[in-house]
């Protein structure tokens, strides 16, 4: 029997109307139990690959490390490495995208491995608040009681100004013909218009980053 106060639903009379929720019942339980099956299969293949290509890398690295016979030219090395890791990190983010809890899991790893930034660096905070900030429920006024904080390292670009060296005459009003003026400031290129931090700038940028003149 049941308790005083226990509601359920009160089902319908008709035998047939019963036998067809019956089965309706067992073939959405059927389909969750394939789905979760399903599920399951991709995250034990997904497993299975990246099993492999962790065999892969520890290959390549005794290759790279190991006795001279045993080593591979440069360039293939170097290609082997970056299409494992990219397979290894498209399998990892399919996997995150089916579970969850593992995204959750490796975003929370993540930071923990990251650490904090550098407290020297100058920090700039932004705060994003919500489009209202009443109550949603009575609009009366909302207090904060926490908040989340994140940290990015960015860089401000190189900026271009333009140095403009002023050399004043001086001339003595009782004398004639006496002229005096500062010296111009020597040059890294004679008559040439960069500065020596623009002329470093170039230079790292097209040897050491590689990149194109403009």
């Amino acid at each position: 029997m049941r308790e005083s106060g226990e509601t359920t639903p009160d089902l319908p009379d008709d035998p047939a109307v019963l036998r067809a929720m019956l089965l309706a019942a067992l073939a959405e339980r059927d389909s969750l139990v394939a789905e979760r099956d399903s599920i399951v299969a991709e995250r034990d293949a997904l497993a299975a690959r990246n099993e492999r290509l962790r065999h892969l890398l520890r290959k390549l690295q005794r290759m790279q490390f190991g006795p001279r016979s045993e080593r591979l030219p440069e360039e293939q090395l170097q290609f082997a490495f970056e299409e494992a890791e990219a397979s290894l990190a498209s399998n990892e983010a399919e996997a995150e995208q089916r579970s969850p809890d593992r995204r959750q899991k490796n975003t929370a790893r993540r930071r923990a491995g990251r650490g904090r930034l550098p407290a020297h660096l100058p920090r700039v905070e932004q705060v994003l608040l919500p489009e209202s900030t009443a109550c949603p429920c009575c609009r009366g006024a909302m207090v904060e009681i926490g908040a989340d904080t994140a940290e990015r390292l960015d860089v401000l670009p190189a900026q271009f100004r333009v140095l403009v060296t002023r050399r004043p005459k001086l001339a003595c009003r009782a004398c004639t013909g006496t002229v005096v003026q500062a010296p111009a400031p020597a040059r890294l290129i004679e008559g040439g218009m960069p500065t020596e931090a623009t002329v470093a700038q170039v230079l790292v940028a097209r040897y050491a980053d590689h990149l194109p003149l403009l």
